[in-house]
């Protein structure tokens, strides 16, 4: 199990050998190669227009001995001979080449980042849907967005930017080198023996930058997630009055991102200050150098005006190395964690919705034993055996903890059990397809969570399929028709983030209407009507009771009316049934049953579950 961070702790980059290096490379390779053709051309198109900007120095350095005072008036390369009218076209022409390569590349390596971003991001959202419960009760939901956001954009630009700038620099230091090396081996050894000390210190001020950088990213980081949290549970802040508690921890987080967002500026501009300053120095060096030998006569002006400018050249693809190298690496270990998750198991669901389902009505289980994988040392349920004929309602109550939300989770297979054996209509849960499983089995949940979009999709994701007619059908049954009538845009009413536009009334009659267009044949009722006004609770308990005619009913009950309606009632405590029997037998023993009514009399008519 990995290893669990802080709050708000950032995960690092991974540090990364050379053949794992090779292998995420390898890994995000695989991505281009539908586009490898395209791929090969921008890459073909990135030399052509790298060797053009190499030539440049080499022609400048002609321009510049032809123009002289006492110079030959003919440009002489490789053997011809041009007017400085043609090597002005000529020179127009590269620069045009130039031009439409680099934009040609641009544009290859835009529409290949952008393909391969949304199959990663496609690919990847696809795969946490499909994993298990239990890879979700180990992990934040921000960790994983951010898998989807920054990790996903980190790998989009070293694919479009930083893959092919280092073949480019490369095709550049390679080109300079062999020019310099074939006008002087004089100044050629003097440059080469003075940039790489150059280098070295850029890359240690590299190094201290990027580290500072990371640590101002998580600062603002830790600073968001506050913003987030604090702004999701308002109604919390508000309630206790810790708004100046949440604005002290948001400026703590912020006034941390200044202080090391400064450190890294201070970094930067001596940085830059020491490139300007090296920069400068080492043309001095190699003008001083060069000077001497234009004196000499053993290289002409033009000469050394081309070689200072490859000098330049060679400086600039040497100091951007580090950088490529340093954002590659990045990328790099942001793919091992998109790879992780790839490598996940998922659950096994069919690739396309199944047809022709079987309809499961009765529900065993055989002394379930189960304990949540966090915490293994306490199971959860304990020895449970339950037999559910079809049709048959019954009431699971007891106290919080009891195990009641977990025999939900293993009867809709979000956890297989330890040992034990659950069976649906005589055929082991195990053997039975997942999606048949699921389809059969729906839910009404105590905390209702609605997605952001409106009543009728809402309602509609209980079956996709359905019409509007069906949807209006359902609202009906469910006793939501006449509220959703009372709203201005009817069932296009946008409910807003987990349906907090709508009370809590609304959105259980909401959950109800999405079972009823589900319409599966066991049923999991976790009632929530104790808060609830006289009026909801009445249209709601309607609702439920059209919800569990003609199916196998299991209640997770919360209300001595509701539990009423069922025919067995299984009294759960610390993972163990420790009484079973309608609600007149269990009174009558006197037992835990008896005990939790008789708790609730004195604030209702219902029972804790």
């Amino acid at each position: 199990m990995a290893k669990r961070r802080g709050r708000y702790n950032q995960e690092p980059t991974p540090k990364l050998t050379a053949d794992q290096s090779k292998r995420e490379l390898r890994f995000l390779l695989t991505f281009l190669r539908p586009f490898k053709v395209r791929f090969s051309l921008a890459l073909l198109l990135m030399i052509i227009s790298s060797a053009v900007s190499v030539a440049f120095p080499a022609l400048i350095g002609q321009l510049v001995d032809v123009v002289l005072p006492g110079s030959a008036s003919l440009f002489n390369i490789g053997g011809f001979t041009f007017t400085l009218g043609e090597f002005a076209v000529a020179m127009g022409a590269l620069l045009l080449v130039q031009s439409v390569t680099r934009y040609f590349t641009s544009i290859n390596l835009a529409t290949i980042s952008e393909n391969v971003l949304a199959q990663l991001r496609s690919r990847l959202f696809e795969r946490l849907t499909r994993l298990p419960m239990r890879f979700f009760a180990e992990r934040r939901v921000g960790e994983l967005s951010s898998r989807l956001t920054n990790d996903l954009t980190l790998i989009q630009d070293t694919l479009s930017f930083a893959v092919l700038e280092f073949i480019r620099q490369t095709v550049v230091l390679i080109g300079g080198v062999i020019f310099i090396a074939g006008m002087n081996f004089q100044l050629t050894g003097f440059v080469l023996l003075s940039v790489p000390p150059l280098v070295l210190i850029a890359v240690v001020f590299g190094r201290w930058i990027r580290r500072y950088s990371t640590q101002t990213q998580d600062a603002h980081a830790r600073a968001n997630t506050i913003v987030e949290e604090s702004l999701q549970a308002i109604a919390s802040v508000k309630s206790f009055g810790h708004e100046r508690y949440e604005g002290a921890r948001y400026r703590g987080a912020v006034d941390e991102g200044v202080r090391l967002g400064i450190i890294g500026a201070k970094l930067r501009s001596a940085f830059v200050s020491f490139i300007i300053f090296a920069l400068f120095a080492g043309i001095c060096a190699v003008i001083w150098k060069g000077g001497q030998l234009v004196e000499s006569g053993e290289i002409s002006l033009g000469a050394l005006v081309s070689f200072l400018m490859y000098a330049m050249f060679i400086g600039g693809a040497m100091g951007s190395f580090a950088d490529l190298v340093g954002r590659i690496q990045r990328t790099l270990g942001a793919s091992v964690r998109i790879r992780e998750l790839l490598n996940e198991t998922p659950e096994n669901l069919p690739e396309e919705e199944p047809q022709d389902v079987p309809q499961l009505r009765s529900v065993k289980l055989d002394d379930v034993t189960f304990a949540y994988p966090n915490n293994k040392s306490r199971p959860a349920l304990m020895n449970i055996s339950m037999d559910i004929k079809p049709g048959d309602r019954i009431a699971v109550v007891g106290s919080s903890g009891a195990g009641k939300s977990t025999l939900a989770n293993l009867l809709q297979r979000f956890y297989d059990p330890d040992s034990g054996r659950i069976s649906f209509d005589g055929q082991d849960i195990a053997e039975l397809d997942l999606a048949t499983v699921r389809h059969n089995v729906g839910i009404v949940p105590q905390d209702i969570v609605l997605f952001g979009g409106t009543i009728e999709e809402n309602i509609r994701y209980g079956r996709l399929d359905a019409s509007h007619e069906d949807v209006n059908r359902a609202a009906q049954l469910a006793n939501a028709d006449e509220f959703i009538a009372s709203l201005e845009k009817g069932m296009q009413t946008v409910v807003g983030e987990r349906g907090q536009k709508l009370s809590g009334g609304q959105r259980q009659r909401i959950a109800i209407a999405r079972a009823i267009l589900k319409n599966p044949p066991i049923l999991i009722l976790d009632e929530a009507t104790s808060s609830l006004d006289a009026h909801s609770e009445h249209l709601i308990q309607e609702a439920m009771k059209r919800l569990m005619e003609d199916r196998t009913t299991i209640v997770i009950a919360h209300r001595l009316s509701t539990i009423r309606l069922c025919n067995r009632i299984y009294v759960f405590d610390k993972g163990r049934i420790v009484e079973e029997g309608t609600h007149e037998e269990l009174l009558a023993r006197e037992g835990v049953y008896a005990y939790l009514c008789e708790l609730q009399f004195g604030m209702g008519d219902g029972i804790e579950g």
